[in-house]
Order: structure tokens, then sequence, then C-alpha cells
């Protein structure tokens, strides 16, 4: 899972190395769940010594929470980004909400095992990340909220609409028809989802016909 931006200096070498880790990570814990999943399989997959992974994390949770961090924080710069090329290119904040929901498609179908992690997570309460990923989910949230306050100050969009729900519900609304799409109806391309999902929200949010 790569970073937006690329570190530079003596940074470069130990971020490439948390990368890798990372990749081993969200595959192996997809595959076979956390608890099976030990840290010498990780460094193998990874191509690293043990000790590498020690020295990266204090622990294989601690691994896995800053993988929930930085999968979660990487889906909240496209979102923002597809807002703001959308605003630069003179779209309305609608067309901005439209972007946005391709810009998770895209993203979930670049990293659809990080996705599956990150949804079975959100409904478990014993983990000790889970307030961890209670920030960053809100993080990609308020993205969404931000353009949808802009959207109805600028009377785009009702100002009667629950802007905190309708938020989540259109992140929630990506994440499960995206896994469903990747899990039971593969045949259908990127366009044709982001397609159905753009009615949705036409029809719903903006209340067209």
């Amino acid at each position: 899972m790569e970073r937006s931006s690329t570190p530079s200096g003596g940074s470069t070498r130990r971020e490439a190395t948390r990368q890798k880790l990372y990749e081993a990570a969200v595959t192996l814990i997809a595959e076979q769940g956390f608890s099976a999943t030990t840290v010498d399989e990780i460094a193998e997959r990874a191509g690293v010594a043990k000790g590498t992974v020690y020295y990266n994390f204090a622990s294989k949770s601690v691994l896995f929470e800053e993988l929930l961090r930085h999968g979660v924080e990487l889906l909240t710069a496209s979102l923002r980004e597809a807002a703001e090329r959308t605003d630069r290119d003179g779209g309305t904040k609608v067309d901005a909400l439209d972007a946005m929901i391709r810009a998770g498609l895209v993203f979930i179908s670049r990293y659809p095992a990080f996705t599956q992690l990150y949804v079975a997570e959100l409904w478990r309460t014993n983990r000790t990340w889970q307030s961890t990923l209670m920030v960053v989910r809100q993080q990609a949230v308020a993205v969404v909220e931000g353009v949808l306050r802009e959207a109805v100050a600028g009377g785009e969009l009702s100002d009667e609409i629950d802007i905190p729900l309708t938020a989540a519900a259109l992140v929630g609304m990506v994440l499960v028809a995206a896994l469903d799409w990747q899990s039971f109806q593969p045949e259908r391309s990127l366009d044709d989802v982001h397609s159905a999902l753009s009615r949705l929200l036409q029809g719903r949010v903006s209340g067209n016909r």
C-alpha cells in the first residue's frame, strides 16, 4: 500500500520496508485471520528478517493498528483529492460527491484485502486498536461531511439532510457495494459499478429522478 507522497533522505529505506510489511500483513491476515498469522510469516512474506518487524513495530498488534491507520489515511487522501480536483474543474458539490464515490471504488479495487479487513474490524469491539480505527474512520467520513455541508450552504442540497448520517451512509454504500462487486460480481467493470452508485446518489441525495 503506497503513500501519496514519497519520503526523502534516510527515511526512504525504512518507509519502503514498512510498505513491504504492510503488504505482507494485510495479505496474510486476509487469508488466515489475525490470530493465526505470526510475525515469522509476516517477515517471510515480506522478505525480511524477523528482527526487522520488531525494529519497525513493537508487536504484531502495533503493526496491524498502523496498517489500519495507514490504509484509511490513503482512502481519506484519495477522497479529498477527488473533491478538490472536481472543485478545480468547476464541478458542483454533487459532482464532487460522485467523484469521491469513484475514488473509493478505485481504492477498493486496488486494495481489496485491506478493505475486507477494515470492514471486518469495524464490527469488532474487543480489539486494542478499536479507538484508533474509530478516529481514522471519522477522518474519512469528515471529508464527505465537508462536501455535504458546502452543498447545503450553496443550495445544491436540502438543509433537511442529516449530514453526519448521510456522509456515513455514502461511505458505507461504497464499501459494501464494492466488496459485493469484488466477491460476487467480478465480471462487472468499475465504470458499471460507479454508474449504478452514481444513480443512487443522484436519486437519493440530490433528489433527482
